[in-house]
């Protein structure tokens, strides 16, 4: 193997890659990214056996075949480390890695290709073409309520599901809901649903540009992403998901309509004096106003007003934790805000009043 190119092409797909590759592995080769030049087509491959991140590039000038996997992180810190715009040449040599660049000079070790793994794909369900700014904005509205660690596992993933015109995201870790829809001109006999797991949605929120279309094909056990540049396959999780429309809210006879911003600044300003454990603030409506207030151990106490639209029959106080209302406020566009409610025992549904395809559930904490 045997090729030139320059430092910045080179590090795009580089960096696309090597945040896949975990630092401590069990197997040697999966600390390594592996490198393959078919005539002009490089490909740079990292994986953790769950995910598996492809880069691809096309060379100015055809080099001499091979393939061949480096160890990654000292890859990465050598081409940071050369000047701009410079250009480097790599050349195999005796189970080495030779890499020059002007007056420096890397001999890096290596691995067989025959030893790196690669993610089992099978057949696929149903394939279909998304824009990539659209696929983002599925994954980064509903993302933040994915579960962590959680011992129901098939909750620290995101739930991808396709029907009949529609492609839906939907993450709950148990206390709150998010999900967001994006019209689709695909017709399906039946809904397909896949659950991607936490680590895979993280690389391809970052992966994921705001131009162009990607391709992505959905099996029983792997789904996969790709466009010229780049290929995301990662493994799904093997679970079945909740009936997730059951936990909607329906009948909601409270309706409250504020500034997105305002309110925002507000529940932060409150957060402050919080429980720090339980994160806890009571939400007292009356007639165009909200009134937020917080209280800790330590018998502090924070108090918010806001003018709001509030529409429903008598008053009503309910307590939330104010994390998970901060991170809707924050992932909604649009000026305005709207929650209904029904009473203080009942979920809230929250949504942008423009409806953008997105909404939100969170459960009443008692105070």
């Amino acid at each position: 193997m045997k090729f030139s190119i320059s430092r910045e092409a080179f590090l795009k797909p580089l960096q696309l890659v090597v945040s896949v590759v975990e630092r401590r592995q069990t197997l040697p080769v999966l600390s390594n990214v592996l490198i393959t030049l078919d005539n002009n087509l490089l490909s740079l491959t990292g994986t953790d056996l769950e995910v598996e991140i492809v880069g691809r590039i096309e060379l100015e000038q055809a080099g001499q075949g091979g393939e061949i996997t480096v160890p990654a992180r000292k890859l990465v810190d050598i081409c940071k480390s050369l000047p701009d715009k410079s250009v480097i040449n790599f050349s195999e040599d005796g189970g080495r890695m030779l890499i020059t660049c002007g007056k420096s000079r890397f001999t890096l070790s290596t691995l067989p290709a025959s030893d790196f793994p690669s993610v089992e794909e099978g057949a696929g369900q149903v394939e279909f073409t998304i824009a990539a700014a659209a696929l983002k904005k599925l994954i980064d509205d509903t993302a933040f309520a994915m579960a962590q660690q959680d011992v129901r596992y098939y909750l620290n993933g995101m739930l991808w599901e396709a029907s009949n015109g529609l492609l839906r995201a939907v993450a709950t870790d148990g206390h709150r809901l998010a999900m967001s829809s994006q019209e689709m001109p695909f017709s399906l006999p039946e809904r397909i649903q896949a659950i991607v797991p936490r680590k895979g949605v993280v690389e391809l929120s970052r992966i994921l540009a705001d131009d162009g279309d990607v391709t992505v094909t959905l099996g029983s056990n792997h789904v996969r992403i790709q466009r010229d540049d780049f290929r995301f396959t990662s493994k799904l999780v093997d679970g079945a998901y909740p009936d997730y429309e059951r936990v909607l809210p329906k009948g909601g006879s409270k309706y409250v309509i504020g500034d997105r911003e305002l309110l925002r600044h507000a529940f932060a300003r409150t957060a402050i004096l919080s429980n720090e454990k339980y994160r806890g603030v009571r939400l007292q409506l009356t007639s165009g106003l909200l009134k937020i207030t917080a209280n800790n151990p330590e018998q502090e106490e924070a108090e918010e007003e806001v003018t709001v639209d509030y529409e429903g029959e008598g008053e009503l106080e309910i307590g939330f934790n104010v994390n998970y209302l901060l991170d809707v406020l924050g992932v909604l566009k649009g000026e305005n805000f709207r929650m209904v409610l029904s009473d203080a025992n009942s979920s809230a549904l929250l949504e942008a009043p423009e409806a953008d395809g997105s909404v939100y559930v969170i459960m009443p904490m008692r105070l």
